[in-house]
Order: C-alpha cells, then structure tokens, then sequence
C-alpha cells in the first residue's frame, strides 16, 4: 500500500511579513493513521526538501497527539526534511494522495502544473485522493476530462469563509476556500465552523478544518481497501 502526501513550499503569508507552511496536525494525524496501517509513506512538495511548517500550528496550544509523537520520532521528522521534487513524482506509483493543508497551498499547490496534472491523472484513474483544510484549494484549476472544473457537481468541502474570517486573514489570502468551490459548480457543504466535518464523492474526500484532518485520513484507507477488494 502505498500512499503520497504532498505537502506545500511556500512560506511567505502573502504580503504581511509573517510565516506560513502547512498545518502540522494535518500532516502528523493523517501519516500516523497511514504508518499504523502499514503503509509506505512518500513525502513531496514542489521544492522538495524541508517544507515549511506553519509557526502557529506549532505553537503549545495548537499540539495534539500526533504532533508531540511526531516531535519523538526522529526517523518521521527525517522523512519530513527530505521530501522528494513533485516534479519527480509518478502518480502510477500510488494507491492514494493526501493533500495536508495550511495557508501555503493557497499559493503554491493551487497554481503548480505537476500538482494539477497528478490530482487529474489519480482521479482519472479512479484511484483515492483527499484534501483537507485549505488543501482543496488545489481544485482551482483542475478540469474533469470533459473539460469542465473537475468540482463541479460534486459534494465537496474546505475551509470555510468563517474559519478563515475568525483567522483574520480574509484579505490576505489570494482567494476564499469556499467561494472558489462553489464558484467552480461544487456542492459544497459544511459543518459548523472548527468542527470535524468531511465529505466523500466517489473517490474524493476533502476535510474542512484541522480536526477533519484524522478521519479524512480514515476515510481515505477504507477506500483504498475497498478498491484493493473489489
């Protein structure tokens, strides 16, 4: 079983001088709920190397159990600092992709070609694919292969407008989570704001927030089980 999770490069929080990257606990709970599996876990992001971790998520009140495990386990955090080049990656090579989020895919993931043409290459060969968080916002130009948004018409989820707005941030991403899924023909759907809420299309899962991030994880092995056994 073998699982890519692509995590983001960019580390500038648009124009305000801060830091972002992604969000640890959607990186630490999903990998955990794949390497107790039993899987073989790849780790890439468009730069390859050591993507950045988004300072907030690592402060004290924002820790969970899997990231005080993943700060114990030396041997994760080395995989970690040495995430193969996306543009190295061949998407035939896995079972499933897992897209942890943070503000950083905003930028990068959302616009990268590589990234487009893996989700659309996976999907198309009806293989599972999850995002969480602000990682959906790497369907912003992804086309199903008639052409249209690859969204469009499917149940969907991400970071919502309210999350985003209690983050102050609103007018500094480059766009809204939410608005660009429903703009792009999604039927998108959410939970309350900061609860775990996560929605299945087919072999799409995406997670809204931090806390969806464990049972997309979940989710995304059955589905790779059910694919094994069917």
């Amino acid at each position: 079983m073998n699982i890519l999770m692509i995590l983001t490069s960019h580390d500038q929080l648009g124009d305000t001088g801060k830091k972002t990257g992604f969000w640890l606990e959607e990186f630490a709970a999903p990998y955990y709920v794949f390497k107790d599996a039993g899987a073989t876990i790849t780790l890439a992001s468009p730069k390859g190397g050591q993507p950045p971790i988004d300072p907030t998520s690592d402060e004290a009140d924002a820790q969970t159990e899997a990231t005080k495990r993943f700060k114990a386990d030396a041997e994760s955090q080395k995989a970690l600092a040495n995430t193969h080049k996306l543009s190295e990656i061949d998407a035939a090579d896995y079972d499933a992709v897992f897209y942890p989020g943070g503000h950083g895919p905003l930028w990068d993931l959302a616009e990268d070609k590589t990234s487009i043409a893996l989700i659309e290459t996976t999907l198309a060969a009806d293989k599972p694919l999850a995002a969480v968080c602000h990682a959906p916002a790497i369907f912003r130009h992804t086309k199903a292969a008639n052409g249209e948004a690859l969204v469009k018409g499917r149940t969907v989820t991400g970071f919502t407008n309210g999350e985003e707005d209690a983050a102050g941030l609103t007018d500094v991403v480059p766009f809204l989570v939410e608005d660009m899924l429903k703009q792009h023909g999604s039927d998108y759907q959410k939970g309350a704001d900061w609860s775990e809420f996560v929605v299945e299309d087919g072999n799409l899962i995406t997670g809204q927030n931090p806390a969806s991030s464990e049972k997309a994880a979940k989710q995304l092995m059955a589905k790779i089980k059910a694919t094994a056994d069917a």
